[in-house]
C-alpha cells in the first residue's frame, strides 16, 4: 500500500493542490552528477529538496564541505534548502514531485523498494536516459509497472542538452518536459525554469525517451569515428544518419516525428556526439583507439547509459523488423568485440539506396 501525503485533499486519484516553487516538496533520487545538478537547481530556484544518494560518500561530503566530491566536485551546493540522506523513506516523505535521475539498468529493483514510499499522488518526472535490456522497458512503462494505476499521479519525461556541469556553471541551456497530463507538464515546467534554464513542453513521452535513450548509442560511434580520426565528414553522416534511423525505431514505437527534430532528439544527439563532457563519445574513442570494453569499463565509476542501451536497441530493432544499422555495428563492437574498421567497412559498402526512400520522385522537382 502506498502512502499519501499529509494534506487532506492528497488522496489516491484526486489531483492534489500543488504549491508554487516556493513551497514544492520536492524528492530528487539519485545524486550522481545530473541528480545533484537538477536538485541544487531547484533548491537555488526556493523548492525544498531532499536528495537521496546511495553512496554514504556523497552524504558525507554534503554534511562536511557542502558539495557532491564523489561525483559533481567543486559544485557548492546550496545548505539552506537542499539536504541529502541515505534513506529512501526520509528522501521520499510527503514528496509533490519526485525526480527519478538513477541509472536505467538498475531502476527497476530501487523502484520496488521507492514505490510503497512514493506518495500516492507525486508527479513523478524521469530524468534517467535508456532502456532496460532485461526487459526492453522504458522508464515510462517500469513506472507504470511498479506504481499501481488507481494510485499514481502524473509521469513526466525531462531530456534534452544538458551537460550537468555547464548547468551548474549558468550557462543557458534548453531541455524538453513530456506529460500525457498537460497540467503536470506545465507544473513541472514552471518549477524547473529559470533564466539560464528554459524548458519546453510536449506531449510526445515515448518520443522524449527514446530520443534520450538512443542518440548514446549514435554518441558512441561518433567518438569510435574521433578515436579512428576519420575527420568531421565521417562524424557528420554517423550523427545524421543515426538520426534517421532512431526516428524510425521512434515512431514505430508509437512516437512522433517531429520530437527527433527537436531538443530531445537532434539538440541531445548533437550535444552527447561532439561535446568533450560526453562519456558516451568517450567510450567510444576508446574504442576507436584500440581499447577493450572491459579496460574501460574497469576504468571508471560512471555509467555511460549507450554501452547497455546498445544492446536493448538491437533487440528492439530485431523485434520490430527496424533497420538500424549505425546502432547495429556499434553493438558489434560493444557486445561481440567486433574491429572498428571492419564495422566502418561494412557500413561503407552497403547497397547504396534513396535518402529519402518513401519520398515522392517528383518532390521538390519541376518538369519543363
Amino acid at each position: 500500500m502506498r502512502v499519501t501525503a499529509g494534506s487532506e485533499d492528497a488522496t489516491p486519484g484526486k489531483p492534489r493542490r500543488r504549491n508554487s516553487r516556493a513551497a514544492a516538496r520536492v524528492a530528487v533520487i539519485g545524486a550522481g552528477a545530473w541528480g545533484t545538478t537538477l536538485a541544487n537547481l531547484l533548491a537555488n530556484s526556493g523548492a525544498w529538496v531532499r536528495l537521496w544518494a546511495r553512496e554514504p560518500d556523497v552524504a558525507r561530503s554534503f554534511s562536511e564541505y557542502g558539495q557532491n566530491a564523489l561525483f559533481l566536485q567543486g559544485v557548492s551546493l546550496n545548505r539552506e534548502r537542499l539536504s541529502v540522506s541515505n534513506s529512501l523513506t526520509e528522501s521520499l516523505e510527503a514528496a509533490e514531485i519526485v525526480v527519478w535521475v538513477c541509472p536505467v539498468q538498475h531502476s527497476a529493483g530501487l523502484l520496488a523498494a521507492a514505490a510503497p514510499c512514493i506518495p500516492g499522488d507525486a508527479v513523478v518526472v524521469s530524468a534517467s536516459k535508456g532502456i532496460e535490456i532485461a526487459t526492453l522497458r522504458r522508464m515510462d512503462e517500469m513506472f507504470a509497472d511498479a506504481l499501481p494505476p488507481a494510485e499514481t499521479g502524473p509521469f513526466c519525461v525531462l531530456s534534452g542538452p544538458s551537460f550537468a556541469r555547464e548547468v551548474c556553471d549558468g550557462v543557458p541551456t534548453a531541455v524538453a518536459v513530456a506529460s500525457r497530463d498537460r497540467d503536470a507538464c506545465m507544473w513541472v515546467q514552471s518549477l524547473f525554469q529559470t533564466d539560464r534554464f528554459r524548458v519546453y513542453t510536449t506531449p510526445d513521452v515515448i518520443g522524449v525517451e527514446l530520443g534520450g535513450a538512443l542518440k548514446n548509442v549514435i554518441a558512441l560511434a561518433a567518438g569510435v569515428a574521433a578515436g579512428l580520426e576519420l575527420g568531421h565528414n565521417a562524424v557528420a553522416a554517423l550523427m545524421t544518419r543515426g538520426l534517421a534511423e532512431i526516428s524510425r525505431l521512434g515512431v514505430t514505437m508509437g512516437a512522433h516525428p517531429a520530437t527527433f527534430a527537436g531538443l530531445a532528439g537532434m539538440g541531445d544527439l548533437v550535444l552527447t556526439c561532439t561535446g568533450g563532457l560526453s562519456r558516451n563519445r568517450t567510450v567510444g574513442q576508446r574504442l576507436g583507439r584500440g581499447e577493450s570494453m572491459e579496460e574501460i569499463t574497469g576504468s571508471t565509476r560512471t555509467v555511460a547509459e549507450g554501452v547497455a542501451t546498445v544492446v536493448a536497441v538491437h533487440e528492439l530493432a530485431g523485434r520490430l523488423g527496424v533497420e538500424m544499422p549505425v546502432s547495429e555495428e556499434v553493438y558489434r563492437i560493444v557486445a561481440q568485440g567486433a574491429d572498428p574498421l571492419e564495422a566502418l567497412h561494412r557500413l561503407m559498402t552497403r547497397e547504396p539506396k534513396p535518402e529519402h526512400p518513401h519520398a515522392s520522385e517528383r518532390t521538390g522537382a519541376s518538369r519543363s
